[in-house]
């Protein structure tokens, strides 16, 4: 039995450490400080708390760090400051650079680092199609953590950045489509023509449309940091980051639907405008 250790379990990153109990491992959280919404998300994966990150960082085999992208060199702080020396997964949308700067501080630190990206919804249920991407010379064991449970994984390569740049190209796509329509749609409102521009997409492709704009909303607060970490992908790579930059600047403006997501595309249009 492997001891996980899950710091601070989100809407994603709760239903990794349930499945991460599928195989009678031990899942470990720490309560202190956290909110009841939290707490909710602990009970509902049969996470164990262990009151502080320090006992759960002692106790732990594993680390998993599935937080926002602005938070996870904190995270990395938190568990090298509580002298970790298993190994930390790092499970966030961030870019390639980025994780190799975490991996060099983890294993100055004694510990093992695996470079990873989840692409996908809460794994709840297998049947959501969540993959969990893992790169780095320790990603098989990881991997082999989840068999048969509902998230999915796959080794990418040996190499630490495989998995986050797999992420970063992913969601550059599905995420900054979404900010590309957002904004097409608050242009032409102002301008005037939106309903003209409906009509010529056509009544499909305008509710799939709509619906996708509106139904993301309640995540913008977390897709401007993916945005920024997918300009810097971009960026390292040899390309301009203006797109993405520009999709972070849109979901940015969205922050306030994070409590409570748009009802429909007006309520969007009327926030941006």
């Amino acid at each position: 039995m492997t001891t996980i250790g899950l710091i601070h379990p989100g809407a994603m990153g709760a239903s990794v450490g349930a499945a991460g109990t599928h195989n009678q491992h031990r899942v470990l959280w720490a309560d202190a400080d956290r909110s009841n919404e939290t707490r909710e998300r602990a009970t509902r994966g049969k996470l164990e708390d262990c009151n502080s990150v320090a006992n759960l960082v002692s106790e732990s085999d594993v680390i998993l760090s599935v937080c926002p992208p602005h938070a996870a060199e904190d995270v990395a702080s938190e568990v090298i400051d509580c002298g970790y020396k298993g190994i930390f997964v790092e499970g966030n949308a961030i870019a390639p650079a980025r994780s190799h700067v975490i991996a060099d501080r983890i294993t100055a630190a004694g510990a093992r680092f695996v470079d990873g990206g989840i692409i996908g919804g809460p794994a709840w249920q297998a049947e959501a199609g969540t993959m969990f991407y893992l790169s780095g010379v320790d990603a098989p064991e990881i991997a082999a953590l989840f068999d048969g449970s509902p998230l999915h994984t796959s080794v990418v390569s040996d190499q630490i950045g495989s998995a986050s740049a797999l992420k970063m190209v992913f969601a550059a796509y599905t995420k900054g489509s979404t900010a590309l329509l957002t904004t097409i749609l608050a242009v032409a409102e102002k301008q005037g023509v939106r309903a003209n521009l409906e009509q010529q997409w056509g009544e499909a492709f305008t509710q799939k449309t709509h619906k996708q704009v509106a139904g993301n909303t309640a995540k913008a607060w977390r897709f401007t940091g993916e945005m920024e970490e997918i300009a810097a992908t971009f960026a390292g790579a040899g390309f301009s980051d203006g797109f993405h930059l520009a999709a972070a600047d849109i979901f940015s403006r969205l922050k306030d639907f994070k409590d409570t997501p748009a009802t429909s595309i007006d309520q969007v249009l009327d926030e941006l405008s």
